[in-house]
């Protein structure tokens, strides 16, 4: 599969690569370079490839409580949350941000590799609701404009930046868009701990945006940013990544969310969730290494000669400039400042735990 942006990646030589079935960017100039730019001026993705699923009908905010452990009913029409879906043991299947578009109307994100199996699952919780989901995944368009730079690069575009989880409609020339008239949303979310914005277009409408964001790289110095800067960032800011740091086996609670989690209304896996709070005796944490070798996913974590937890993702920080890590560990470990070890193949290295976001 191919998001509208394809000819553009390949336009400016991009390392393309299969990301679960999708032909998307890894990097265009080079990972770090790409991850200071985010951090130090501006940076645009083409996240495409995310699923974009509509949900209207007069039940629509009661559905999605059902759903979800955070009552969305509660949103005002304008306003976005983060939040999860939640299996019947209280385990995370996937996490999404959840926008209203009125009293009525709502659309979510779930991960590209997810959103089918999260589309069945949802609508087999449908029965007897006046409530309609629709899959518009493949009409829809995403790219996201980050970092500090990013408020004049978007008024040289001319879009204003939205206020975090807040997000707006303005014209644009294609109706077929989520609110169904000639619109775009400009939405304050990211996935790289930067400020910034999402802007959701119709596909027909994504190489337009592309294209003068391109204008802006010469003129401004950001740049195009593949799938590598992508994963580095939210590692730094301690960001979960779907199917790597949870895979239906962590609960809200153990992957450091449990913001997310309203007690006050019934949702699918309260009772378990609930029951397993304190039960469940691992949490997620950031590391930071010594050394220059890099702790991968399912690496043991170390303390007094026995193993404390694993870790589920890893990289060298271009910031700190050394390995960094997120991953689970026993809760009488995770303070932050604890010293632990990381095994790398057969060496056991030094590390510092910190709060999951490690650059702060």
């Amino acid at each position: 599969m191919r998001t509208p942006l394809y000819d553009r990646h390949v336009a400016l030589n991009a390392k393309i690569v299969d990301f679960h079935g999708w032909d998307m960017p890894l990097y265009y100039s080079g990972i770090i370079n790409e991850h200071m730019a985010v951090r130090e001026n501006f940076g645009y993705f083409d996240v495409s490839h995310m699923g974009d699923v509509i949900v209207e009908g007069k039940d629509s905010g009661r559905f999605l409580d059902h759903l979800l452990p955070t009552q969305v009913s509660r949103l005002e029409a304008g306003k976005a949350a983060y939040t999860a879906f939640l299996d019947e043991s209280g385990n995370i299947i996937d996490d999404t941000i959840v926008y209203r578009l009125s009293a009525d109307k709502f659309f979510f994100v779930p991960n590209a590799s997810t959103t089918g199996e999260i589309v069945k699952w949802a609508s087999s919780h449908s029965d007897g609701l006046d409530v309609t989901l629709r899959n518009v995944s493949s009409e829809i368009a995403c790219i996201a404009l980050q970092g500090p730079g990013a408020t004049i690069a978007a008024q040289k575009i001319g879009i204003r930046e939205p206020e975090p989880f807040t997000f707006y409609s303005q014209e644009s020339g294609d109706r077929n868009s989520i609110t169904g008239n000639r619109e775009i949303i400009v939405s304050g979310t990211g996935y790289t701990g930067e400020k910034g914005m999402e802007l959701i277009v119709p596909a027909s409408e994504a190489e337009k945006y592309w294209i003068k964001l391109e204008g802006l790289t010469r003129e401004l110095g950001g740049q195009p940013c593949g799938l590598g800067s992508r994963d580095t960032l939210r590692m730094e800011k301690g960001m979960l990544l779907s199917g790597t740091d949870f895979d239906h086996n962590r609960t809200p609670f153990e992957a450091s969310v449990g913001f997310i989690v309203n007690e006050e209304h019934e949702f699918i896996g309260k009772e378990s969730l609930l029951k397993s709070k304190s039960s469940r005796n691992e949490i997620f944490r950031g590391f930071k290494v010594d050394g220059k070798a890099i702790p991968r996913s399912g690496f043991p974590l170390m303390a007094g000669g026995k193993r404390i937890g694993t870790v589920t993702s890893g990289s060298i920080s271009p910031v700190l400039k050394i390995p960094i890590a997120l991953g689970f560990l026993d809760k009488s470990y995770s303070k932050e400042g604890t010293a632990v070890k990381v095994r790398i193949r057969s060496e056991e290295y030094p590390a510092t735990v910190s709060k999951p976001r490690i650059i702060r």
